[in-house]
């Protein structure tokens, strides 16, 4: 277990680019003293962001290209220049052992098949998936895989996915036992898809997994807190991600807008103010920032785009904490269990 992750930032990914990211790995290194860096991207760039940063700059070193991977290539565009990329060396930094995670707001398709070419599936994994956390109405998120990285799985996919989500969840929130249900259009054995019902077939089966399953779930059940891990192919989650964010973003605008529509209506928001800033924390998709690529021979977290400070913050954090407790071999352990069966 590395007691000092070493994280590689693809400076140069997301939005707003090098400040950013280099106040969220600033931030993170905040929190954490024991966190050191590796900054990949332009290095003048970086190190005039590094001036407001001391606390970064003394534990980080610059990895130089001024090449990069824009939100508008295509993969094919992005993996002709993986070695030469921000987005490409932070990622053969993790390869190579320069560096423990890395961690890139960039084009997630090109992230996706970057880091699996350079790094390969884990023995047992036949494809990765993109898993995030989604905010739930108890005190903690819910792991969600996967998340569009494969549009069709067949029931061993599902299997796969829900023993990474529940390795993930037992990091991230210290369950012994997560609670893990596969995404359905209802909860009776019988609804599904065949692959469905084979996925659920076997992880009924199986023993001595550090999971509890629960069978399906509805779409409607994913943000109510009832299990800690949703299981689906990346067709469906990403769907239901979206949706899942769109409301998200109708009720504070519909709030917003209810509020500021008269005088009485503005003094209301006077009054309810604590109790809808604590929506709006709740809601912030930067407290919930860091996406993560299971089933890698090594730890990729995606930032979105359009992420903060903290959420970037947030997203170093998820990979310091999965390279930490060692997600792999967690992972690597179950699904021994799985094929011994």
């Amino acid at each position: 277990m590395s007691t000092k992750p070493r994280i590689a930032i693809d400076a140069m990914g997301g939005d707003e680019g090098v400040p950013v990211m280099i106040a969220g790995a600033a931030l993170a290194r905040h929190r954490h003293e024991s966190f050191n860096f590796l900054l990949v991207g332009d290095e003048v760039r970086i190190k005039a962001a590094l001036d407001q940063h001391p606390n970064l700059r003394a534990a980080s070193e610059i990895l130089h290209t001024d090449d990069v991977v824009t939100a508008d290539d295509k993969v094919s565009a992005a993996l002709r220049k993986a070695k030469t990329s921000s987005m490409g060396m932070a990622i053969n930094a993790v390869k190579t052992g320069e560096a423990s995670a890395a961690v890139s707001a960039g084009n997630t398709g090109a992230l996706m098949a970057t880091a699996k070419l350079a790094l390969r599936t884990m023995p047992g994994i036949d494809r990765p998936a993109l898993s995030a956390l989604l905010p739930t109405l108890e005190d903690t998120d819910v792991v969600m895989l996967d998340l569009g990285a494969n549009t069709e799985c067949e029931a061993k996919n599902l299997v796969q996915f829900a023993i990474m989500g529940a390795a993930y969840s037992r990091i991230i929130f210290g369950f012994d036992r997560p609670r893990v249900r596969l995404l359905n259009i209802g909860t009776e054995e019988m609804k599904g898809t065949e692959q469905l019902r084979d996925a659920a077939l076997h992880l009924r089966n199986a023993t001595g997994l550090h999971m509890d399953f629960q069978g399906f779930v509805e779409a409607d059940k994913i943000n109510r807190g009832e299990c800690d891990v949703v299981v689906c192919d990346g067709f469906t989650g990403n769907i239901a991600l979206k949706s899942i964010e769109g409301t998200a973003r109708f009720v504070t605008d519909l709030l917003r807008r209810a509020f500021t529509s008269s005088v009485r209506s503005k003094f209301g928001f006077l009054v309810s103010r604590p109790a809808t800033e604590l929506l709006r924390h709740h809601l912030d998709p930067n407290n919930h920032n860091g996406a993560v690529f299971m089933g890698l021979n090594g730890v990729v977290v995606k930032s979105h785009g359009s992420a903060n400070v903290k959420g970037v913050a947030n997203a170093v954090e998820v990979a310091a904490r999965l390279v930490e407790e060692d997600i792999t071999a967690r992972i690597t352990q179950d699904l021994a269990r799985v094929q011994a069966e």
